[in-house]
């Protein structure tokens, strides 16, 4: 696909925003008739810019209301520890972000939980599962902003 224009950009917006917005609703919200906007959006998924669609969730609602952020430093320091840590991450459904850090910390979890007792029980569950020279735990007292909308004013549009 080539550049990204101001079509491509408000379709981008307007899914972030609600992604089951009907076409028809869509085409009128970045003014275009349906047929070219649904080409676009099929062409915007085909390179990759919508990976997918999903529904987000009320995370208190679901039981799992508490945000935990788990900083990670280790004394290990390569590919094959980094393997090990990922595969032992990966299929614990609490943990629902992962990063490699810069500075301080070495790794970054964030994790969702309904309470304290089932966080230790997901800490005990990730010791058993990888050795971790230092962990620190933080819980979020109040979610301020959190969102899943990647800021699109980066982008130059062509034309």
């Amino acid at each position: 696909m080539a550049k990204l224009d101001a079509f491509d950009l408000r379709i981008l917006a307007c899914l972030q925003e609600d992604a089951s917005l009907p076409l028809a609703e869509l085409s009128e919200a970045v003014g275009l008739s349906a047929t070219p906007c649904w080409r676009r959006v099929q062409k915007l998924e085909a390179a990759g810019y919508i990976r997918k669609r999903v529904a987000l969730l009320d995370r208190s609602k679901l039981q799992a209301g508490v945000t935990v952020f788990i900083a990670v430093k280790t004394a290990r320091h390569s590919m094959e520890w980094l393997e090990r840590f990922h595969t032992a991450v990966r299929d614990l459904p609490e943990i629902v972000d992962f990063y490699r850090m810069s500075g301080e910390i070495d790794y970054l979890l964030k994790a969702c939980v309904p309470d304290i007792a089932a966080y230790d029980a997901l800490y005990k569950k990730l010791i058993s599962r990888i050795d971790l020279n230092d962990v620190t735990s933080m819980f979020a007292m109040e979610e301020l902003k959190s969102t899943t909308a990647i800021p699109l004013g980066f982008v130059q549009p062509e034309g």
